[in-house]
């Protein structure tokens, strides 16, 4: 097992794991709002060279028995968690972006427990790419986006309002493997990778960027986020 230090190495992934693919919701509250969802991060080296090819992608919630630093694999979590904020009536559409917060209760790295995102105002994202030997593939994660979030009225906001910012506790100024960006208004785009062999992961801190005037409602949509091997 490799040394660590969070601030100077890529985290990267640890032995079999089981295959996953995660979506995420997104629910508006009132007066006029959104939600979303994503996060990502980075730490310290791990080497594997043994094992079960598998892939995993966690946002938000997961399930696991233990740490996978431990060798404990993980299962299958069927969690939608939301990212949300309410606009005051009286800022509406003036341009000064809304901090947004999530209902996701996981805050500690998967891989070895560190307390690596700061809830309810970050949503954690890690995944891991699997296969026997060495090698320096990657796999990309890509999030499937719709046009946009709609309320029981028929009125839309654009996804494109829709921005994070990418960070973790004792990383610094490393890279990022899922960086900061903004959602497009429909379509997919990928939206970061993970190294072959490594664990990878981060927090993600949303804004709605509120530069569009929308009638006071409640706005949903839902992004689904999709992570494949060849």
């Amino acid at each position: 097992m490799p040394s660590r230090g969070r601030d100077n190495f890529r985290r990267p992934g640890r032995a079999s794991l089981v295959g996953l693919a995660a979506t995420l919701c997104r629910r508006g509250l009132p007066p006029a709002l959104l939600a979303l969802a994503s996060g990502t991060a980075l730490a310290f080296t791990v080497t594997i060279n043994q094992g079960t090819r598998a892939i995993y992608l966690q946002i938000g919630n997961g399930t696991s028995s233990g740490l996978f630093d431990n060798g404990v694999l993980p299962t299958n979590n069927t969690t939608i968690n939301k990212v949300s904020v309410a606009v005051p009536g009286n800022a509406v559409g003036n341009g000064t972006a809304q901090a947004m917060t999530t209902d996701s209760t996981a805050s500690n790295s998967f891989w070895d427990g560190f307390a690596f995102c700061n809830l309810p105002t970050q949503l954690y994202i890690g995944g891991f790419y699997r296969t026997p030997g060495n090698g320096n593939g990657t796999i990309s994660v890509t999030a499937s986006v719709p046009v946009a979030l709609a309320d029981t009225a028929g009125d839309t906001i654009p996804f494109s309002q829709i921005s994070w910012t990418s960070s973790g506790n004792a990383d610094g100024n490393a890279a990022q493997p899922f960086p900061a960006g903004t959602f497009p208004a429909g379509g997919s785009r990928t939206i970061g990778q993970i190294g072959q062999n490594q664990w990878a992961e981060s927090c993600w801190t949303f804004s709605y960027l509120n530069t569009v005037i929308a009638p006071g409602g409640s706005y949903t949509g839902r992004v689904t986020y999709t992570l494949v091997a060849p």
